[in-house]
């Protein structure tokens, strides 16, 4: 009989760490499956119900976190962020926004709306201004609009003016202070090149191409400066006509105060609250218990509910909207593709415009024969050449498939973003919108001063004068440089040749707009770049006709957006129920969960972009445009 192996110290080692590791999996994976057990029994006890929605319910508006036209977030991230009250993650659809306030306007349970703003951020003015006018709809149906807080800022005071009533607080110390629209950037030239010795060495062309002027100037270039003032003024005077509407003042007295602001200040001795109350800018100081007071005598009387008036949130009037599960609709579809964020390639996640990812939702429109026409909503300012191709090819495959495609600007459509939308049977965007920005740039930095400087120096051999070429510890050659610049002139008349043949215009009428120049939406309507005013229910509405669907109730909106997995979309939505939230912030398992959540997923995505782009040293063409509202 063979004596028992015996193992050296190593392999002992070894097989303890593989034993605790096991050991810890199992752990962990046994304490996921008894939180979920815990969070179903807690759901099936008494979480999951839906009350009936009564007569004189208040709808209290409430958003917390940014405006987005699409979640960056995945439905588990999203609970877990409100089940903790984290700030990662806290974003409000604009189109659920717009759904509750269309449905309050005509729904007679709905008595009044209430909205509280202090902790929403609404980001560009466009879709803003959709809020805005989706608020005054309620307000002119007859239905009081009630709007408080602590302090507005410029966006959430376009839609807090819109209402019937607006309070501040008495202690305010930020007040309204309608300061105006700004675009400042920090430059990096000098701190780069002649303190730590890092060449950026730029290709562009447009002379009012200006996303990469930080890195080779010490202050804006007078071409951006002009070309920025211009449509900032355009969209800072229409804010000032909106707000002078709401609150039936005139645009130019608001001007004079935004001049004055200073002197204002201190004719009331700082007291903001008190300068917004006596220039009109809200109808009383009050406190939110003062406020919540006010409404519980207006409101139907609830002793369950915390503030003692029959309310609901929004959240929850959705679901009353959404109803039950929905039947099969078999009508036909105008789909609705969403291209929010910078363009890259790949396949990216949403909040982000990946080459492959939103080309295949618009393959996926092209291929389904219940999608009849197809609205690219854009919210994008821009960023990669080839991947933005790459979506505009799949929009005029859409159109050769005989079906007909609409584009919706939001808040920006530039660069990139106007090169995915160009192709498109018509283009609608806001007065507000920010687009245009038709040029190209490319970046390329070199650090071999910066190395000399640390006594550290490149040298070696090659078998051609180029090869090596693009090794960023060596000097960029010139010879180098006149090709990069010359495959980024290409880029150039390929954007301006594209959207000529796309608008019917000449090559030079496009070039007389574009050189990089933003515009706003009113502008680019004037100069041919966009073909009509109007929100996203314009462009929907356009596609239908262009499809000759019929009647409204003929037909259906569908989005079509990357499907979040079964697990995150079930598990997401038991954490949203009251039994959910209410068992994560007892157990504070929550905080833990999404910890571990976000630090799984971090170090992927470095990884993951290491891998793709090593070796890759190259100048990436760039349709980029650094010009998000202020």
């Amino acid at each position: 009989m063979n004596p028992p192996r015996t193992r050296g110290p190593i392999a002992r080692i070894v097989i303890g760490l593989w034993d605790a590791v096991n050991f810890s999996r199992r752990l962990v994976f046994n304490l996921l499956f008894l939180l979920v057990l815990a969070l179903l029994l807690a759901a099936m006890l008494g979480g999951g119900k839906l009350a009936p929605l009564a007569e004189r319910t208040t709808l209290v508006l409430a958003p917390q976190g940014r405006l987005v036209e699409q979640f960056s977030c995945d439905p588990l991230s999203r609970a877990f962020a409100r089940a903790t009250d984290g700030e990662d993650c806290r974003e409000v659809r604009l189109r659920d926004l717009l759904r509750a306030l269309e449905s309050a306007r005509t729904d007679k349970r709905v008595e009044r709306v209430v909205l509280q703003l202090d902790e929403f951020q609404p980001g560009g003015f466009a879709s803003a201004r959709d809020v805005a006018a989706a608020i005054a709809a309620v307000k002119a149906s007859g239905k009081q609009v009630v709007a408080f807080g602590d302090n507005f800022s410029q966006g959430q005071y376009l839609l807090a003016a819109q209402a019937n009533e607006v309070y501040l607080d008495p202690m305010s110390q930020g007040g309204v202070m309608l300061e105006g629209l700004a675009s400042y950037r920090q430059y990096y030239r000098e701190g780069l090149q002649d303190k730590l010795g890092v060449d950026m060495h730029l290709f562009k062309v447009g002379t009012f191409k200006s996303a990469a002027e930080p890195y080779v100037l010490d202050a804006a270039s007078p071409a951006s400066k002009e070309a920025s003032l211009f449509w900032m003024n355009d969209v800072w005077q229409r804010m000032l006509a909106d707000l002078g509407k709401a609150r039936g003042i005139a645009p130019a007295v608001l001007a004079a105060q935004v001049d004055a602001l200073p002197s204002q200040v201190e004719a009331y001795r700082g007291d903001l609250a008190q300068m917004a109350l006596k220039q009109k800018l809200v109808d009383g100081l009050k406190t939110r218990e003062q406020v919540q007071d006010l409404l519980a005598e207006r409101g139907a009387p609830d002793p369950d509910a915390e503030d003692g008036y029959r309310a609901v949130d929004l959240d929850t009037y959705l679901q009353h909207v959404d109803g039950a599960l929905p039947q099969a609709d078999m009508r036909p579809q105008v789909a609705v593709v969403v291209a929010e964020g910078e363009i890259a390639g790949g396949d990216l996640p949403p909040g982000s415009v990946g080459g492959d990812s939103t080309s295949a939702l618009l393959r996926e429109a092209r291929d389904d024969d219940n999608v009849k026409a197809v609205v690219l909503r854009v919210n994008s300012p821009g960023g990669e050449v080839f991947a933005s191709e790459q979506i505009r090819r799949e929009v005029a495959a859409l159109k050769e498939a005989g079906k007909p495609v609409v584009v919706s600007m939001g808040d920006v459509a530039a660069s990139g973003g106007y090169w995915i939308s160009m192709n498109a049977d018509r283009i609608y965007a806001d007065p507000s919108t920010i687009t245009g920005s038709i040029g190209i740039f490319g970046l390329f930095p070199t650090v071999d001063r910066g190395l000399a400087k640390l006594g550290v120096r490149t040298d070696g051999v090659s078998t051609t004068r180029y090869a090596g070429a693009f090794d960023v510890t060596r000097p960029l050659d010139a010879g180098v440089g006149q090709v990069v610049q010359a495959v980024i002139e290409k880029g150039y008349r390929d954007f301006t040749g594209k959207v000529a043949q796309a608008r019917g215009r000449s090559v030079e009428q496009v070039d007389a707009v574009a050189q990089g120049r933003v515009w706003s939406g009113e502008q680019a309507k004037a100069r041919g770049l966009v073909d009509a005013m109007g929100g996203l229910d314009a462009a929907v509405a356009e596609a239908a006709t262009r499809a000759k669907l019929g009647k409204r109730e003929g037909w259906q909106v569908r989005y079509i957006e990357p499907g979040a997995k079964p697990f995150e979309q079930w598990f997401g939505g038991l954490v949203d129920s009251r039994a959910g939230l209410a068992l994560l912030r007892a157990t504070g398992v929550g905080e833990a969960l999404l910890l571990q959540h976000v630090q799984a997923q971090a170090p992927l995505r470095l990884v993951d972009r290491l891998l793709k782009h090593q070796g890759q040293a190259r100048v990436q063409p760039l349709a980029h445009c650094f010009c998000a509202t202020p």
